[in-house]
């Protein structure tokens, strides 16, 4: 196997951005990830991959593993109880990034957004009990992105999952796709 410059340059920049987000992985693995117990728990996961304006793809692999809100858990209640009539789970599957570099929370509603509209996701399932969506936002500036939510409509909406990371440096043209994993444990 003959591996090109590219692929090594690319292969270096994924080690440098992974070792200077080892807070979000400490965290997520930490305080994030624990069942504590046999009850049923949610799990969100972040990952990325940078598409520079060249072409060339920097697959970020996970980047946070955090935070399903307060208001998403009860829009979820909501819609098995169809208590606000237009609750309907299926619709997280909208994508925002920002700027916002306050630690996650489950009382957030809301993202630092940086610009670009929400984006739809492709919606699966690719595991038993999992949940998935992915979706590529593209940006017409130069910014630093340091967080990704998961929302129920195109604008407003609720917030079902807010993941803070270190900055991921786009400039006009590139673009970022994010996969959004909802790992959902069985208990009793």
């Amino acid at each position: 196997m003959q591996l090109h410059m590219g692929s090594i340059a690319t292969f270096a920049e994924r080690l440098w951005y992974q070792a200077k987000n080892w807070r979000a992985w400490w965290r997520g693995l930490w305080l994030g990830t624990s069942t504590r117990g046999r009850s049923v728990s949610f799990s969100g996961e972040v990952a990325a991959k940078v598409i520079r304006c060249s072409g060339r793809v920097v697959d970020l692999g996970t980047i946070s593993r955090r935070v399903v809100t307060t208001a998403g858990v009860n829009f979820m209640r909501d819609d098995f109880n169809a208590a606000a009539g237009a609750a309907d789970i299926t619709n997280f599957n909208f994508h925002d990034s920002g700027t916002g570099a306050v630690a996650e929370a489950i009382g957030d509603t809301t993202i630092t957004a940086a610009g670009p509209a929400r984006v739809t996701g492709t919606q699966s399932a690719p595991a038993a009990k999992q949940y998935r969506t992915v979706a590529t936002i593209s940006y017409t500036a130069t910014l630093a992105i340091t967080e990704h939510g998961v929302f129920s409509a195109s604008t407003a909406g609720t917030l079902w999952d807010r993941s803070v990371f270190t900055a991921i440096n786009v400039v006009t043209g590139d673009s970022i796709q994010f996969t959004y994993t909802l790992s959902i444990s069985d208990g009793g």
